[in-house]
């Protein structure tokens, strides 16, 4: 199939054809620039959450060069023990963590809206495209000296638009879901942050709080002797 043929079958789609390779690239480009970025972000929280494991103690000393060398989403979770250090009661820390994951979800989520509006709008157009093809199909009919069996071979260009639309379709859906399952696992991993975060600096001021008891008697009885 050459150029001219292309372009007479595109003209007959109503220039339908003609935008199916635009929503083809976007659905690429959408799924190897966010597939990219969240294989990025999974490795990152691995290796955020392993390097948060192996601190001997959650402090600002400590926990600093971590957060410097971590990205976002990730930096902004580790931050917020460095810019809240006064706040002890962790439903409070717990609350504040929560919101730093709020705020960084659209970040993940960013783009994929194009891939589902790609997913519903492309066997639509191909859709209409065949339809406009059809009327052009069927004005064969309306001129006796064509052959009727004519029509068989513009009805079969027509279909090419709806065929064109449902493989787009079909490859969005299934960036769509795999991304979406994607970003899952990234939020996942980022929940895993907070949770570690509360229960260690939880842990930190429990143990604080024992010393305190402990060595309170005895301050006590030096001053009673």
């Amino acid at each position: 199939m050459d150029f001219s043929t292309i372009a007479s079958v595109a003209a007959k789609s109503g220039g339908i054809l003609y935008i199916m390779p635009l929503l083809l690239l976007i659905v690429l480009w959408v799924s190897i620039e966010r597939f990219l970025f969240l294989s990025r972000m999974s490795r990152l929280g691995e290796k955020m959450a392993s390097a948060l494991e192996q601190l001997p103690d959650i402090k600002e000393q400590s926990l600093r060069p971590l957060a410097d060398s971590a990205e976002f989403p990730f930096r902004a979770l580790l931050q917020v023990p460095i810019r809240f250090p006064n706040i002890k009661d962790s439903a409070q820390l717990s609350e504040i963590l929560q919101e730093a994951v709020m705020r960084q979800v659209p970040l993940l989520d960013k783009r994929l809206w194009l891939l589902d509006t790609t997913v519903t709008l492309a066997p639509l157009l191909g859709l209409l495209g065949t339809i406009i093809g059809m009327f052009h199909a069927f004005q064969i009919l309306n001129n006796v000296a064509n052959n009727p069996t004519a029509i068989t071979g513009s009805v079969a260009e027509a279909l090419m638009a709806t065929a064109a639309g449902l493989v787009i379709a079909i490859i969005g859906l299934v960036s769509f879901n795999g991304l979406q399952n994607q970003m899952r696992f990234v939020v996942h991993q980022m929940e895993t942050l907070r949770s570690m975060l509360i229960n260690r600096l939880s842990g930190l001021d429990h143990s604080h709080a024992l010393n305190n008891t402990e060595t309170q008697p005895v301050i006590y009885a030096a001053k009673e002797a």
